[in-house]
């Protein structure tokens, strides 16, 4: 049924001012499911989670989430229904706090003191390593810390769809290793979930779908082991891996 998925995309097309950079793009996301996009660099993955949050106009087709249309949505309207981006890069507001960092992604909420100290301790309880940090400045924070933060202001705005823009970037394998039992904790509590990972191995392991980006376009699509396992994948994404 369409309301099951958070997320369906029809010919949405999308890009900045007169340069086009996404031509059509089909997609449906299941709610409770981690959905990933992966493609090379350029292939317009960020781009498609920008216009997904607003910040840049759609241009033509459809955006819908649990059945309804948010194509002409503001930004403020799109995270007011529960689709939240974490950029790339982070972007934390690095001479704050952790914690004010985290109680930065409430602000848009008209939520109670208790209710939001309740997310906070569900945040503190998915990443540990804020809580002994929490009265530090981000800015002082390791990067694989800095993205725990950045994942936790996203859980604070309450989403329904959490889209993460590069998890592993930069990240040393035991750091990503914790982000990746972080998702799948928030996945199996039934956060539906929006990503956008370097590493496609990782990607498609960790997702229950996933969609190949090319060039502005999706190219395959299909679940996640199915993808793993398709010589044209493996060819193109995953040479390391090839006998």
């Amino acid at each position: 049924m369409t309301d099951s998925l958070i997320l369906e995309l029809k010919g949405l097309r999308a890009g900045y001012g007169e340069i086009q950079v996404l031509w059509g793009i089909d997609l449906a996301a299941h709610r409770g499911e981690i959905t990933a996009l992966v493609g090379s660099n350029g292939a317009g993955k960020t781009t498609l989670m920008r216009a997904l949050s607003g910040l840049i106009p759609i241009q033509g087709g459809h955006y819908i989430s649990e059945g309804r249309d948010l194509t002409d949505d503001s930004a403020a309207e799109i995270l007011a229904h529960g689709i939240v981006h974490v950029p790339e890069g982070r972007r934390l507001f690095g001479a704050m706090s952790v914690e004010d960092n985290l109680l930065m992604g409430a602000y848009a909420r008209k939520a109670r003191s208790a209710e939001l100290r309740r997310d906070l301790d569900r945040v503190y309880a998915t990443f540990p390593k804020l809580r002994e940090r929490r009265s530090q400045a981000a800015a002082t924070l390791s990067g694989g810390e800095q993205q725990m933060c950045a994942i936790g202001r996203g859980l604070m705005s309450a989403p329904r769809l959490l889209m993460i823009d590069e998890l592993s970037l930069g990240l040393s394998p035991l750091l990503v290793e914790q982000l990746v039992a972080a998702l799948k904790s928030l996945n199996a509590g039934g956060m539906s979930i929006l990503l956008i990972e370097q590493d496609v191995t990782i990607a498609l392991d960790l997702c229950h779908r996933a969609f190949v980006m090319d060039m502005g376009r999706v190219v395959r699509s299909g679940a996640g082991e199915e993808l793993l396992a398709d010589p044209v994948i493996r060819d193109a994404y995953l040479g390391v891996l090839q006998e």
